[in-house]
């Protein structure tokens, strides 16, 4: 009697150099209690120098396994058909002249972006003449109009990102982290493509 195996392939994982992967370290199984232990254990890939930083890992190599191993076993797959794999090296400390660098470098950047387009769209003559229409007397620094916007303008932004400092002020993701996720979504999509080798068959491969 066949015995039903259910695999669901993980989208990416993350590993150690040289590592030895497992089934269990690529995808989710649910499974005969008397195979599970087993079917965790499985090889799936030695990692090599060679491999480089990422592996794509094809469930149809996967499922060739299992059923060697496992003759009496039917293979149901759900979800993705490749796992990625990275490799991650030994985390680096972080060096404090480097982050201060970065630092200086993003707080006075955006400090120029911001004044160019306020200098672009003349926000300075403008708050004047607001200034102007609803007080009736003209004031070269309207103070009572500039800061409240400069205090609103990084209150805005806190607002728009959702973060002050690691903490997050509501669920919602923040479009920034809308546009990382697409862009991780684009490029592993293109390493699923590109890296696996079963992805495409050109006209001389064997």
């Amino acid at each position: 009697m066949e015995k039903t195996i259910y695999l669901r392939m993980r989208n990416r994982v993350q590993v150690l150099p040289n590592q030895n992967v497992c089934l269990n370290d690529i995808a989710q199984i649910i499974a005969p209690v008397e195979e599970l232990q087993a079917l965790k254990n499985l090889h799936v890939h030695q990692l090599k120098e060679t491999d480089g930083n990422i592996v794509v890992i094809d469930v149809m190599k996967v499922i060739r396994l299992i059923t060697e191993n496992m003759k009496d076993s039917e293979v149901q797959s759900i979800g993705p058909a490749q796992t990625i794999v990275e490799v991650i090296s030994k985390k680096r400390r972080v060096s404090i002249p480097f982050f201060l660098l970065i630092w200086f470098l993003l707080f006075f950047g955006s400090a120029m972006t911001l004044m160019n387009f306020h200098d672009e769209v003349s926000m300075k003559s403008v708050q004047e003449k607001i200034y102007t229409i609803i007080t009736g007397k003209k004031e070269a620094k309207p103070l009572v109009f500039q800061i409240p916007y400069s205090i609103g303008l990084g209150l805005g932004m806190i607002l728009f990102f959702n973060h002050v400092f690691k903490k997050r002020i509501n669920d919602e993701p923040s479009p920034l982290e809308v546009e990382m996720f697409n862009y991780q979504m684009d490029l592993d999509n293109y390493v699923i493509l590109h890296e696996n080798k079963e992805s495409m068959k050109r006209v001389y491969d064997d």
